[in-house]
C-alpha cells in the first residue's frame, strides 16, 4: 500500500487540467457540474489538494473521459 505523493496529485490535477481544456469547459462550468467550488478545481488542477474518490468518479463522468485518463502518469 503507497500513499500519494505531491508528484501523484500533481500528474492528477494536470490530467484534469488536459481532460477539461480539451473538452472546452472553463473550471466555473466544472464545478457547476461536479458540484464543488470552482476554487477546488483550481486546487485540484495544481495538485494541491487531495480529494474523495466520490469525487474523483464525479470529474470522470463531467469530463466523460475514462478513469485511466485521468490517473496516468
Amino acid at each position: 500500500h503507497r500513499r500519494s505523493k505531491p508528484t501523484d496529485l500533481a500528474t492528477f490535477g494536470a490530467n484534469v487540467r488536459r481532460e477539461r481544456v480539451a473538452r472546452k469547459i472553463t473550471q466555473e462550468r466544472l464545478a457547476e457540474l461536479v458540484d464543488i467550488n470552482p476554487r477546488t478545481v483550481q486546487k485540484i488542477e495544481a495538485g494541491k489538494l487531495n480529494i474523495l474518490l466520490t469525487t474523483v468518479w464525479r470529474l470522470q463522468h463531467a469530463l466523460d473521459c475514462s478513469w485511466d485518463s485521468l490517473m496516468r502518469r
